[in-house]
């Protein structure tokens, strides 16, 4: 057969795997020339007005320890990957340097992804798809302008109608040539402007950035341990690795995909047990989808004040009291004792995220939108779609029909009755 010329390129952005990647299955199937590509946007490495990078060093660390292991990945298929800052004109200067006809993305829709895409030449042919869902968007029996403002109805209406696709076929792997049409150089942490860290010997999330490292952890929650049979009832745990599944990181930046966890599950249920708890997984990966149609379907609107709901709430903008909540020096000790894990670890669990919020918000009556942009910087897991979801869900802007406050004291004695996850991170040696 005769080789085709054109040369396509995979931009991998929150898609950082080889299994069930629509882009880089399709890239394969057409191209017989193919290059893969991480862009880091240069504004993630910038200082915010609030005085903290858009991104800061822990996910920094787990982004690149994802590259890392995808461009690992990549290798045994001959396909190159390349790594660069952008500051966007690199996409434009790639198409020109490697003459590329086609590219392959996933679909994004909010702005700052959707900005950094004007880069792309209108020379070349762009290749979008859905590759982040549970639910395809195809799939569902309703347009994305009847979305459902309540989680529950979604739900109901997506368990009872739609059927999870399987996960798309492995790429094909290319001809050896094909790896050398690119070199790379990988990027380090120092290189974006980040020191060198040790992981905190208390952090719940003390684990590695990439695919490998996603079944690793999947292989030990679900089948050696088992502790997916217990998921339910452990999941509003604070201290730990096992209290949840702790997928969010590589979920978050596409290390792992939500059908594979989901038909992981089934397999479980299949040859294990199925139960509440097998279910609570995938009820959960559930409000992750609802939280991406809730995006998709109001748009920007997820990052204005009014929240989805347009609300006018008088929130207050005071940076030293925000600080207090960033440091955790607040009145509350069981608000510091999360915000210190966050600072120390990139990580805080789902309990500990819903009551900070509520505190900010609703105690404090602070710009939610301050308290997002800090859990962005910071937290390993981030997600714009969870990430903005959620915090207009606790600030009485999104999708709670109750618009809830957390009495921060009485979940304090609920979920850390003996003090023991306060007393972990409020010691003094650690300050």
């Amino acid at each position: 057969m005769q080789e085709k010329q054109n040369t396509a390129l995979v931009w991998f952005r929150n898609d950082l795997r080889i299994v069930d990647n629509q882009s880089l299955y399709d890239a394969t199937t057409k191209h017989d020339k193919v290059i893969g590509l991480v862009l880091i946007p240069a504004e993630w490495l910038a200082e915010t007005q609030l005085g903290f990078k858009k991104m800061e060093a822990f996910r920094a660390r787990f982004l690149l320890e994802s590259i890392a292991s995808l461009q690992r990945e990549l290798e045994s298929y001959h396909i190159p990957l390349l790594v660069k800052i952008d500051d966007r004109t690199s996409l434009t200067q790639i198409c020109s340097q490697y003459q590329i006809t086609d590219i392959y993305l996933q679909k994004e829709w909010t702005k700052e992804e959707v900005d950094q895409e004007k880069g792309i030449p209108e020379s070349v042919a762009v290749h979008k798809s859905y590759n982040q869902f549970l639910f395809h968007p195809d799939d569902l029996p309703i347009s994305i302008e009847e979305l459902p403002e309540i989680f529950t109805v979604f739900r109901k209406i997506c368990e009872k109608k739609v059927k999870i696709r399987p996960c798309v076929l492995e790429p094909r792997v290319l001809a050896v040539e094909n790896a050398k049409i690119a070199s790379h150089t990988p990027l380090t942490l120092e290189e974006l402007g980040y020191e060198s860290f040790d992981i905190h010997p208390n952090s719940a999330f003390p684990f590695q950035g990439g695919s490998h490292a996603a079944d690793e952890r999947l292989n030990h929650y679900f089948w050696t341990t088992k502790k997916l049979s217990y998921y339910k009832k452990t999941r509003n745990g604070l201290v730990g690795t096992d209290y949840s599944s702790k997928f969010s990181p590589w979920l978050a930046n596409g290390s792992i995909s939500a059908r594979s966890i989901y038909w992981a599950v089934k397999d479980y249920e299949q040859n294990l047990t199925k139960n509440q708890s097998t279910y609570w997984l995938i009820f959960e990966l559930i409000w992750r989808d609802y939280f991406k149609y809730v995006s998709l379907r109001h748009g920007n609107s997820i990052f204005t004040v009014g929240g989805i709901k347009n609300r006018a709430y008088d929130w207050a903008q005071n940076p030293h009291v925000f600080q207090q909540w960033v440091n955790g020096t607040t009145a509350e000790p069981f608000v510091n004792a999360n915000m210190l894990e966050l600072k120390r670890t990139g990580f805080m669990s789902n309990r500990g995220r819903q009551n900070v919020a509520s505190y900010l918000a609703k105690t404090l009556q602070m710009d939610w939108r301050w308290g997002a942009a800090y859990f962005e910087a910071m937290l390993i897991d981030y997600d714009v779609h969870s990430n903005y979801g959620n915090w207009m869900y606790n600030a009485g802007v999104g999708n709670d029909p109750r618009d809830r406050v957390f009495n921060v004291r009485l979940q304090a004695d609920r979920y850390d009755g003996n003090g023991k996850y306060q007393s972990m991170w409020l010691q003094k040696q650690l300050f």
